[in-house]
């Protein structure tokens, strides 16, 4: 399970429209592919493209592999695994919490 910290800056790095996009690219390619490929599939310059796979990367959701002059880059499934978890177990306190919360203001 992840500490709170690295829940956040996963959350984070999701949190953009364009970082959910190259995941889905990243994840529809058995292989992985390099930064000049994920720009072919978005209408973004290589900079761009480049930058936001800098975020997800310092998040640890995906990793790089240098092949020869090119770097690669593949999604950490395990990594998501382990958010999903985190995620539905942070929720699930939640859930307890504002329950926790309702019986003791239905008891006063």
């Amino acid at each position: 399970m992840m500490q709170d910290e690295q829940l956040s800056l996963t959350l984070r790095a999701l949190g953009h429209p364009v970082r959910l996009e190259i995941l889905r690219i990243l994840m529809a390619r058995a292989d992985s592919c390099c930064c000049n490929d994920v720009t072919d599939c978005l209408s973004l310059a290589q900079s761009t493209v480049s930058q936001h796979l800098k975020v997800l990367l310092d998040a640890g959701i995906i990793e790089r592999k240098a092949q020869g002059t090119r770097n690669n880059y593949c999604v950490r499934t395990d990594r998501l695994e382990a958010f999903g978890t985190s995620v539905a177990r942070y929720l699930e306190q939640l859930g307890n919490q504002a329950i926790c919360e309702k019986s003791l203001a239905s008891a006063s």
